[in-house]
């Protein structure tokens, strides 16, 4: 890959404060991209993003994902700041507990709306929001970040694994829609990836059977993730619009 091959793009990432969306900054960045960190609360995590991004032109901004006018305001932000959009990378998501035995009525009615709202509609309000954008720009990426959860299924997060599963649906849907304005979806769906909300999960009781799931014995690293979504999102791969790459190291393997 050329490693200036984003030189004068500009690049929207969704949850760039940590993690993978951390990651997918710096690679980017590294390839010559100005990048738009966003974030939710932690502004101190997504200053300290863009100050570890190479280059110049880097910014952080806030917004509420479950907040349409919120997202509408975070595009807005984005394209007053650099001037134009080329590559929408929508990362941000969460993952919170509400196994349908365990939680009352109110609590689980809480758990679906908290969650659709920022991992499906967020996303695809913010799609529809950059869409302009990315056709004034005479064309662009969108990189889903989905979960392996959305095929295996989420017994104890079932509306994490729901939304992620409407976030492929919603990648294919508007591949077949945008391509002819030249604008190219994909989708990666990562499994267990060293990050914060996965903590709990890897460095608890049941750590070492996490890892066991894939035959790598260990869960991705983040930088692997973001090598693949800036690989998607790279000049060249056109071709593989609508596509939804599964990375997760073998440990569920679809048909």
């Amino acid at each position: 890959m050329d490693g200036q091959a984003f030189e004068g793009r500009v690049v929207l990432v969704t949850g760039g404060s940590r993690g993978i969306g951390r990651a997918v900054c710096r690679r980017f960045a590294a390839a010559g991209a100005r990048v738009v960190v966003h974030y939710r609360a932690d502004a101190q995590a997504a200053d300290e993003t863009v100050g570890s991004l190479a280059g110049e032109g880097h910014v952080a901004l806030a917004a509420d994902l479950a907040d349409p006018a919120a997202v509408a305001a975070l595009v807005a932000g984005a394209v007053d700041h650099a001037g134009r959009l080329d590559v929408v990378v929508n990362n941000a998501g969460i993952f919170e507990e509400h196994r349908i035995t365990a939680v009352d009525y109110d609590g689980w009615q809480a758990a679906w709306r908290r969650t659709i709202a920022t991992n499906l509609l967020g996303p695809a309000n913010l799609i529809h929001q950059a869409v302009p954008h990315l056709v004034a720009a005479g064309g662009g990426r969108i990189v889903n970040v989905s979960s392996r959860g959305a095929f295996r299924g989420e017994p104890d997060h079932p509306a994490y694994g729901a939304s992620k599963a409407g976030l492929n649906s919603l990648g294919q849907s508007l591949a077949q829609a945008l391509a002819p304005h030249g604008i190219y979806v994909t989708t990666v769906a990562p499994g267990f990836v060293e990050t914060d909300m996965a903590a709990a999960h890897l460095q608890g009781p049941d750590g070492d059977a996490v890892r066991a799931q894939s035959p790598l014995g260990r869960a991705a690293d983040p930088d692997e993730i973001a090598r693949l979504v800036v690989f998607l999102a790279t000049p060249g791969t056109e071709y593989a619009t609508g596509a939804i790459v599964d990375a997760n190291g073998a440990s569920y393997l679809r048909t």
